[in-house]
């Protein structure tokens, strides 16, 4: 680490807390207590409180010379605006960036998460050195982003890289916008525990809810637990899908895979391995690599303070 970088603090605005630290390069020297998203009933009031976290670490820290805030939601990065989040109240069109600015009087940068995500890892991670790469994280949802030619494609209007919502059957379930076989329809956290249940059921296993979670069932895989290891092979091989089409489309170096379920590790990559290279041809698969990401649960956090320094 390079002790002479600046101080910025990162904030990862998630369904459930807020998180907010200090950082400098890729490593987090301070945090304030998570946030409980749900505890407010508007976005002035969960700002405000944001704000005062942020003013008690820079009593700590007054060197901090700008703030990143990754968001679950569709953002226009060049106006720090959030358009809507799908799971927190009073929160559509709402200037983040102007009113964090006003409030604070620190520089502010505001991007989707899984964009924060994607550049903790190009910038500090396990992308470093790539100028074409995908990155993806499974959690909840499915998030994207891509770096293509060594930038971050954005699109139009801010929208690029959200492969959770590309196809992996056109025929399948009617997603939240129309859109039909949305990845993340079925490989998010809910869907695989849903999914896992009803194999135990019809294989006359009583069994919990909870112990079909993607954690749960990555503990019964290691144990050899034949329909847990079934359906990790299931989800890599859906996961396999997506990144076919993106590897196809863009041609990346990577693919980095981060986010709860990818804790699974092999279990995940391994399938994923396997039905991807199979279905792709020399020049696209020849140098391919498939990464697990490193940052884990602080992507988001790292990534949104890489962002601020880029401010400087």
């Amino acid at each position: 680490m390079n002790d002479h970088s600046p101080l910025t603090i990162g904030i990862d605005f998630g369904g459930t807390s807020v998180k907010i630290a200090v950082v400098q390069q890729s490593q987090i020297i301070d945090h304030s207590p998570p946030i409980a998203t749900q505890d407010f009933a508007g976005h002035g009031e969960l700002i405000a409180e944001m704000v005062r976290a942020i003013q008690d670490l820079r009593v700590r820290h007054p060197e901090v010379a700008a703030i990143g805030v990754g968001m679950p939601g569709f953002v226009n990065f060049e106006e720090g605006l959030v358009y809507q989040l799908t799971n927190v109240r009073d929160w559509t069109g709402i200037p983040l960036k102007k009113l964090l600015q006003a409030q604070t009087g620190l520089p502010v940068a505001v991007d989707n998460d899984a964009n924060c995500m994607a550049v903790a890892e190009w910038k500090c991670g396990v992308g470093r050195g790539f100028e074409h790469v995908v990155f993806m994280t499974i959690g909840t949802g499915v998030g994207g982003a891509i770096i293509a030619n060594g930038e971050m494609i954005r699109g139009a209007f801010h929208g690029a890289g959200e492969i959770g919502q590309t196809s992996i059957d056109y025929q399948g379930r009617r997603g939240h916008y129309g859109n039909f076989g949305a990845l993340e329809d079925y490989i998010g956290n809910r869907e695989i525990s849903a999914k896992a249940h009803a194999a135990y059921t019809a294989a006359g296993v009583p069994i919990s809810h909870q112990d079909c979670s993607p954690a749960a069932l990555a503990d019964a895989a290691h144990r050899g637990d034949s329909i847990a290891l079934a359906q990790w092979e299931d989800i890599g091989r859906m996961l396999a899908t997506a990144a076919m089409n993106c590897c196809w489309l863009l041609n990346p170096q990577a693919i980095v895979i981060g986010g709860g379920v990818a804790r699974a590790g092999d279990l995940l990559l391994d399938p994923l391995k396997e039905h991807l290279f199979s279905q792709l041809s020399g020049p696209f698969k020849d140098h391919l690599q498939i990464l697990p990401a490193t940052f884990g649960h602080e992507a988001g956090t790292i990534g949104a303070a890489a962002l601020a320094r880029d401010l400087l």
